[in-house]
């Protein structure tokens, strides 16, 4: 029977077209091709920012072209990139750590009316504080140093993955979970086959927001309590008036962000592919 079966079958996927999987190199120019409008709308603002400050006299300390920042950052860029290397250090070391507290916590906020009730409403206190208020206090209990930067970048990070995160849990449907505890189903096999995925896409939601608000975190800290680091030569170079390397840390740090940003995003293609987000909309279109 099961030999007859896969006969039958046998013809069908035979006659289906063979689908062949695009490079990277084709999937490099896919994505060009769909941010070419934002590439060519770049590429006016630069030469509008090139022309501008030369045809209206403007100070370079005022608005330096693009190609004076340019040339500024190739004179500085060891020192730059050394101090870049730090920044990220701390990004990323307060954005894990926000992860790693933030996902099980909302769980635990999910599953129990207990927490729900006593962590929930002093969340929502906490999040209307400035977080850059509260810095100096790091300084004074932590003193200079990596772990009230990384603090400060936890506290912008925490409450928006945390959210989105509870947000997520909650979205799960009540009736595909009674009907998957109707079949015996073991809560961790719920967990893993329905509630995690379900709420994924909420999930990851709040960590691209957590990447913006963290890089963020890392250069304002650096503003306030470090003696050395991107932050800390941004508020060097104000000092000095060099804006043409105050454009060019503020376009590196940038760069960080963005990488951080589209990984967390490739994260997410490869965790939840058959989400709508994730649906090429040229594929969709056709």
């Amino acid at each position: 029977m099961e030999v007859s079966q896969a006969q039958a079958q046998s013809p069908a996927a035979s006659s289906r077209p063979h689908v062949k999987r695009a490079g990277a190199g084709a999937r490099f120019v896919a994505m060009l091709k769909r941010r070419q409008l934002v590439l060519l709308t770049l590429f006016i603002l630069l030469a509008a920012w090139e022309i501008a400050p030369r045809a209206l006299n403007i100070p370079d300390y005022l608005l330096p072209p693009p190609s004076q920042v340019l040339t500024a950052f190739l004179g500085q860029w060891q020192r730059t990139l050394a101090a870049t290397w730090i920044t990220t250090t701390v990004m990323l070391g307060g954005y894990l750590i926000a992860i790693v507290v933030s996902i099980p916590l909302a769980l635990l906020i999910v599953s129990s009316r207990v927490v729900e009730d006593t962590v929930e409403p002093i969340m929502l206190v906490f999040q209307v504080i400035p977080k850059i208020a509260i810095a100096p206090l790091f300084i004074v209990w932590f003193g200079f140093g990596y772990t009230p930067k990384t603090m400060l970048v936890f506290l912008l990070a925490f409450f928006p993955i945390t959210l989105s995160a509870v947000a997520g849990f909650r979205a799960v449907d009540p009736d595909i979970m009674d009907l998957a505890r109707s079949t015996g189903a073991s809560r961790w096999s719920m967990f893993r086959k329905i509630k995690l995925p379900q709420a994924l896409p909420q999930i990851f939601t709040g960590l691209k927001v957590g990447v913006a608000l963290a890089s963020t975190g890392a250069v304002v800290a650096e503003f306030i309590a470090s003696d050395r680091g991107l932050g800390y030569l941004l508020l060097e170079w104000r000092g000095e008036l060099d804006t043409p390397m105050v454009f060019a840390g503020v376009f590196v740090i940038s760069f960080v962000g963005i990488v951080v940003y589209y990984a967390v995003e490739a994260i997410e293609r490869i965790t939840i592919p058959w989400h709508a987000s994730q649906r090429d909309p040229a594929a969709m279109g056709a």
